[in-house]
């Protein structure tokens, strides 16, 4: 009997060793949980996406605790309703949060964009950007494998006829497709400005005609034709100040290639229609394209 008692209560005794070891790490080591913590990251949205400027939301929400100056209208996910709901955990103006949206710097889509290669290796740009920049002779633009689109949590970006869209009703901004883009032809910009430039090559025009027939040749004319001086052509690229942009369209019309695209304006789409359960979520994007 002793033969089994034994080796039970050695048991017994390790494990209550053990326990009381455990309770006294417990006691010296407990790190105490802000409330206010708590209760900031229970009302951000969980994306994780960076584009408040920290690692996270875990992130925000500490930060936010320890500084409410840093602004609770950091988070374009949330929007207005988390900004106000921040401000309200910790007695502060929520202030005033100005959505953003995903810009494609790039229409070159299959019927404008030059083919150098049939790319049949692994369906990522990042891979492709690895094989001479991608399958098109512009190795600046959009390669069109659709990293961005399995990145997007909100399914606001598609690849439709060889090129990135956004369905900007759809969009928050969040950056998580930008972040992913090897080539770095997608940018977050104010959800206000409708005129925007859909290219991102550097080339000079002559090279970029060759590649692409809806790529910038920074010839000058929508710098020209800005009266707000919004418009400025630096290094062959036509770039828009969001801030100067009062959205009227002029530098658009002027643009002999279709680099510089009034979304406020009707156009024909370059893709085709989308079935109807897509419809909604792409009009916009084709519209963009």
């Amino acid at each position: 009997m002793s033969a089994i008692l034994t080796p039970v209560l050695l048991v017994v005794a390790v494990g209550f060793v053990l326990a009381v070891i455990l309770t006294i790490a417990s006691k010296v080591f407990y790190v105490p949980v802000d409330e206010t913590v708590t209760n900031l990251r229970a009302e951000l949205p969980g994306a994780n996406c960076g584009a408040c400027g920290f690692a996270g939301c875990d992130d925000y929400a500490s930060a936010l605790a320890a500084d409410p100056s840093i602004g609770t209208a950091k988070c374009p996910v949330g929007g207005a309703d988390v900004a106000a709901k921040l401000a309200e955990i910790l007695g502060v103006e929520a202030g005033s949060a100005e959505p953003n949206v995903a810009v494609v710097m790039c229409n070159g889509h299959n019927g404008a964009a030059k083919k150098l290669m049939e790319y049949q290796g692994m369906s990522t740009c990042s891979a492709a950007k690895q094989l001479y920049g991608g399958g098109n002779v512009c190795g600046h633009g959009c390669i069109g494998l659709g990293d961005c689109e399995r990145v997007c949590p909100y399914g606001a970006i598609k690849v439709c006829n060889g090129v990135a869209v956004v369905a900007r009703e759809l969009c928050v901004g969040c950056g998580m497709c930008a972040n992913q883009c090897p080539n770095k032809v997608i940018r977050i910009a104010p959800a206000k400005n409708k005129v925007v430039v859909q290219c991102h090559s550097t080339d000079a025009g002559a090279k970029t005609r060759k590649a692409c027939s809806n790529g910038c040749i920074g010839c000058k004319k929508c710098e020209k034709a800005c009266k707000f001086e919004a418009v400025k052509v630096e290094n062959n690229l036509a770039y828009i100040d969001p801030e100067k942009c009062k959205n009227c369209g002029l530098c658009a019309k002027e643009c002999p290639t279709g680099a510089i695209n009034n979304m406020r304006a009707k156009r024909k789409p370059a893709v085709a229609p989308a079935p109807a359960a897509e419809a909604k979520a792409e009009a916009p994007a084709q519209a963009e394209a």
